[in-house]
């Protein structure tokens, strides 16, 4: 093993890796945001400063941080500014060695404010490959509903999936809060997703109780759990997450900024992994939160008191998670295994 946190930090900073839940605005970098911001100045609230941006993403709780998040939604209005915030997450990504990221998208935001349907869907693709061709990133997405914004988002949401169905969609979310908005109504949308071959992947027990996951599941019809951070207060839950082997999408620091958790200590992924769960590491919002996914498994380390190999084993999660095809799964496990060898022989 590595000496100490800095050699914890350089193993995590070089591994290959695979993340699942990070989403597509949300993942926009300061400097983009601050950038938008700028060229839209007097009809925003976002501040342009950088330093002013960092205050400005700091959360009093999750309703607040949906306030936030939606006003930085706003800030994207032509399908230049999509293309460009996509490729840039995928440049962030690969300084993380992230190899394969399906991107939480949700389209519903940006057509409803007047870019066309087709100039996004040519925007996020005509990014993605650029990102593998140039960036060796692979992305795919996930098109989520924004729950708050009701019903007829989650009739656009579906629409949008599968008439124009982009090259690379693989999932159908759930997203935004889970307060007030029951997840038994998607239903029809899931159903139809899920005919067309898309997985279901909605968030749940995020700032509600264990029966958010319970819908997620029974009624969504759930391959993995969004979050699922209430998980383990139901005993039953648990012991059906592991018997049927549904991951969970681990957000640490997120939980802790938008106030799920009150303190990092708190957090219960020790609970998840010690009841044999499939946990995932992700980063959810990261500039938001003033996390990225590297820092992400320092944190998650630190709470498991995970060495290298457990810090490998975590990141084998989340290829084992994915919607890779099995061939790249393979190819992405068997880069992170060359890896942890490689880094055993020289440490």
């Amino acid at each position: 093993m590595a000496e100490g946190v800095q050699g914890i930090e350089a193993f995590i900073a070089g591994m290959p890796k695979a993340e699942l839940h990070v989403h597509h605005v949300g993942s926009a970098s300061p400097r983009v945001v601050a950038e938008l911001a700028a060229r839209h100045a007097g009809r925003t609230e976002v501040p342009a400063d950088p330093e002013a941006l960092a205050k400005y993403f700091t959360f009093t709780d999750f309703a607040h941080f949906i306030e936030v998040y939606l006003s930085v939604v706003d800030l994207i209005r032509d399908a230049e500014d999509v293309r460009s915030l996509t490729y840039g997450v995928a440049e962030d990504m690969a300084r993380q060695n992230i190899r394969y990221a399906e991107l939480t998208v949700t389209p519903y935001s940006s057509t409803r404010r007047g870019i066309p349907d087709v100039a996004f869907m040519e925007a996020i693709e005509d990014a993605r490959l650029a990102a593998e061709r140039e960036l060796g990133v692979v992305l795919r997405w996930c098109f989520d509903i924004p729950g708050e914004a009701g019903l007829a988002s989650a009739e656009e949401t579906a629409r949008l999936a599968l008439d124009l169905a982009p090259a690379g969609l693989v999932s159908f979310g759930l997203g935004g809060p889970e307060i007030g908005v029951p997840r038994p109504q998607f239903k029809p949308y899931f159903d139809r997703a899920r005919a067309a071959g898309l997985h279901s992947v909605p968030h749940a027990g995020e700032s509600t109780g264990p029966e958010t996951v319970w819908d997620a599941i029974r009624v969504l019809g759930a391959e993995r759990i969004g979050h699922g951070t209430q998980s383990v207060k139901d005993p039953a839950l648990v012991d059906h997450l592991g018997e049927h082997r549904i991951p969970l999408e681990v957000c640490p620091t997120s939980n802790l900024a938008t106030r799920v958790v009150e303190r990092i200590e708190d957090h219960p992924i020790r609970q998840m992994v010690d009841a044999g769960l499939l946990v995932t590491v992700n980063s959810d919002d990261p500039p938001m939160f003033g996390t990225d996914l590297n820092t992400e498994y320092a944190v998650a380390a630190k709470l498991l008191g995970l060495d290298e190999t457990g810090i490998a084993a975590l990141a084998r999660n989340a290829v084992e998670a994915s919607f890779l095809d099995l061939a790249g799964k393979r190819r992405l496990t068997g880069e992170i295994d060359a890896y942890l060898a490689g880094w055993g022989a020289t440490a």
